[in-house]
């Protein structure tokens, strides 16, 4: 973390309501030479933290304190209306430290999501099951026999592309034509991961169900942004289809967590201790699903 000091503020497009002029022009220099490290695309107010100059959404509205919020489009902040400029600029001082923090955290997830993005297109590789595979277009590709180490393709059409994974060769052949678009190929490896995360979820379910002494009655696949499973006490089981990225320890440990549910609907002691029946290592499992990049679409 780099040391910070006092502050300069300033509103960017409102000059009514800036800092003092004599003030403006003593640092008119020193922002000429600082470039706008972080910046929110609605800014209107911009601070100095030593180095570090940082360009943020600034409202007023009816609320009784100010408020920080830092998103992936940057630094917001809130305040009431009777609230000085003077008292403003104080508080973003003194929350100074913490404003960096997550501007420079957010700022690393974001560049690690940039680069766990898919660029959809012949020789791509995606995450499948915790290891890598490579898309190789193939029009003339057929559905070969399937042997120990194929993975069964998935039925189609004869105006669908054909998908089968060749595992050794971490392979996944896609029956279209290397001019096929971007959207073309992603939706068509998308359709065979959903099947294939159907296939591998109903398995896990199975598995675990008569372990954990419950029984649940419908699978559904989801696309959430922020759960990766639900559970009903009518025993419908809903997971997020991109689990399928993950390697099978992890999805093992989503799949029991929802079971797990099915006997105790909250997250009280006695719920951990049936996961840990059959999940002893939740908590380090637990921990990788979060540390977890889900690529790009």
């Amino acid at each position: 973390m780099m040391q910070v000091t006092h502050p300069f503020t300033l509103n960017l497009f409102e000059p009514q309501l800036a800092t003092p002029l004599r003030a403006f022009h003593q640092h008119q220099e020193t922002l000429a030479l600082v470039s706008v490290t972080f910046r929110h695309p609605r800014a209107n107010r911009q601070a100095l933290f030593g180095s570090v100059s940082v360009a943020y959404e600034f409202k007023r509205g009816s609320r009784s304190t100010i408020g920080f919020s830092v998103s992936a489009e940057g630094l917001s902040v809130r305040a009431p209306t009777w609230v000085s400029l003077r008292q403003i600029d104080q508080a973003v001082l003194d929350k100074s430290a913490w404003i960096l923090k997550k501007l420079q955290e957010t700022s690393a997830k974001r560049q690690q999501l940039e680069s766990a993005r898919i660029d959809w297109q012949d020789g791509c590789d995606l995450p499948f099951l915790g290891v890598q595979v490579r898309v190789v277009l193939n029009p003339h590709h057929v559905v070969v026999g399937i042997g120990a180490e194929r993975l069964k393709s998935i039925p189609c059409e004869a105006a669908q592309p054909v998908l089968c994974l060749d595992m050794p060769q971490r392979v996944l052949h896609v029956g279209l034509p290397r001019s096929a678009t971007a959207q073309q190929i992603g939706d068509a490896v998308q359709a065979w991961l959903m099947q294939q995360a159907t296939q591998v979820f109903t398995e896990r379910l199975h598995h675990f169900a008569p372990i954990l002494g419950v029984q649940w009655h419908k699978l559904g696949l989801s696309s959430a942004s922020t759960r990766w499973g639900s559970a009903r006490a009518d025993g419908s089981i809903r997971l997020n289809w991109r689990l399928i990225h993950f390697k099978l320890s992890v999805i093992d440990y989503v799949v029991a967590h929802e079971l797990s549910h099915l006997r105790v609907m909250d997250h009280s002691p006695k719920f951990w201790d049936i996961v840990r029946t059959v999940i002893p290592n939740d908590a380090e499992l637990r921990s990788q699903l979060k540390g977890q990049l889900v690529p790009r679409w």
